[in-house]
């Protein structure tokens, strides 16, 4: 039935053989339910041989393309890869703004979001280091 389901897809798609032809050893061998661990570290690989900086960026609202341009810009200047790819994520938690997530396993984090903000006065309030006017 798995390898099946797998002509069905190579049929309808742009699949090379020998990608099929992976898959269906992944399907002989039991072994599909990897591919996702696969797809991880091909990825992960690539990545480092096209010096390729992967930045996963959050935001409320679905971002344009020349905004998605000036965060790889920004991210290619912090981290002097060669290349960015950035990948977009829907996340109504942040109330406004965005996150970028790069570096090793997503390491490095700029918090640009309302809810960031908002965590931090909070914060502050509770602490008492805010001091108001009188």
């Amino acid at each position: 039935k798995k390898r099946l389901v797998i002509d069905e897809i190579v049929k309808s798609s742009a699949l090379q053989s020998h990608t099929s032809n992976f898959l269906n050893i992944l399907v002989d061998a039991n072994r599909i339910n990897i591919v996702r661990d696969i797809v991880k570290e091909f990825e992960m690989v690539y990545n480092k041989i096209t010096d390729t900086q992967l930045a996963e960026v959050r935001s409320v609202v679905k971002l344009e393309p020349p905004q998605l341009a000036q965060i790889a810009k920004q991210v290619q200047k912090l981290t002097g890869a060669k290349n960015v790819r950035v990948k977009t994520v829907l996340d109504p938690s942040l109330v406004a703004g965005f996150t970028i997530r790069y570096g090793d396993s997503g390491s490095k984090l700029i918090d640009m979001s309302v809810k960031k903000q908002l965590e931090d006065i909070a914060a502050q309030l509770e602490l008492g280091e805010i001091q108001l006017a009188a």
